[in-house]
């Protein structure tokens, strides 16, 4: 098999990736940290990781009973820079949960009739019922970045996104949901070697679009967008957490925490739900990853 789109991430690399980013992809090996101000050097030790993740399992386990039993919604919202890590980390979320209780929404490209929509009208489908937990694999928050930066929405569109999202999502917490947002924030250089790892592996190729491509040449447009969606959407009622995850395991294990620390599910372990605060916190923490 050829590599996707004509090589057209490694030629990015090879051609027009800045100077700093190429070298410091070249120079590492493969679980060193490229990000020069990441609190760690290397990835999380894999024992370690995997002691902590089976103990996260089962707190997972105890908040699907509880969610099922007691009729709660779970709103899980999973945001961040391509290739940060969002798949993989719901993967983790789900790997023993029950379908039937926790279930993820990820939505193509709007239909003709959904373009014509009110914008959230497609998403309040998809909203849970009771006793159900929805994982949103990306979700209203493309209009305010991937469709900014590509040109995919007006100015004014955009605006009303912005207007209407807080009281959108004041309005599910108000009816008793539990919704929590998750912007998962790579670094340039891992996000690249991420994608060319990615380009070279016949089993993940398909994860690639042409958006990815594209979107290699637009980081700092990118960051503007970003830096915007939180100042006007960061609330009381619906904040943000921001998990910083150029190391998986690391991030994966403090996205999980995360969520449950924000349910009180019966029988919660609050000892194995303790957040490191250098990987995941406020939107300030992702001005260290912008």
């Amino acid at each position: 098999m050829s590599k996707p789109f004509d090589a057209a991430i490694t030629r990015f690399f090879e051609d027009e990736a800045p100077k700093d980013i190429r070298k410091a992809i070249e120079k590492a090996d493969k679980k060193d940290i490229l990000i020069d101000d990441f609190p760690y050097d290397e990835w999380m030790d894999k024992d370690d990781y995997e002691d902590q993740l089976n103990a996260l399992q089962i707190e997972l386990v105890k908040c699907q009973a509880w969610v099922r039993d007691s009729g709660a919604r779970v709103i899980v919202v999973f945001e961040g820079r391509d290739a940060a890590g969002k798949g993989g980390t719901i993967k983790r979320f789900r790997q023993n949960l029950n379908p039937r209780v926790a279930r993820t929404v990820a939505l193509s490209k709007p239909s003709e009739t959904e373009a014509g929509q009110w914008y959230f009208q497609r998403y309040v489908e998809h909203l849970p019922t009771a006793g159900e937990m929805v994982l949103f694999d990306r979700s209203w928050y493309n209009r305010a970045v991937v469709e900014k930066v590509f040109g995919f929405c007006t100015d004014a569109q955009r605006e009303t996104f912005f207007d209407q999202a807080p009281d959108f999502e004041a309005m599910l917490t108000q009816d008793g949901i539990t919704l929590v947002k998750l912007w998962l924030n790579v670094g340039r250089a891992e996000q690249l070697r991420r994608f060319l790892a990615r380009e070279d592996d016949h089993l993940k190729q398909w994860k690639l679009s042409m958006i990815d491509v594209k979107g290699l040449a637009r980081w700092d447009a990118y960051t503007d967008a970003i830096a915007e969606t939180f100042e006007r959407t960061h609330t009381d009622t619906a904040p943000w957490t921001v998990v910083r995850s150029d190391d998986k395991r690391r991030a994966r294990l403090n996205a999980i925490r995360s969520v449950l620390i924000q349910v009180d599910y019966a029988g919660r372990d609050d000892k194995a739900l303790r957040i490191d605060d250098k990987i995941a916190g406020r939107p300030e923490l992702w001005l260290n990853g912008a």
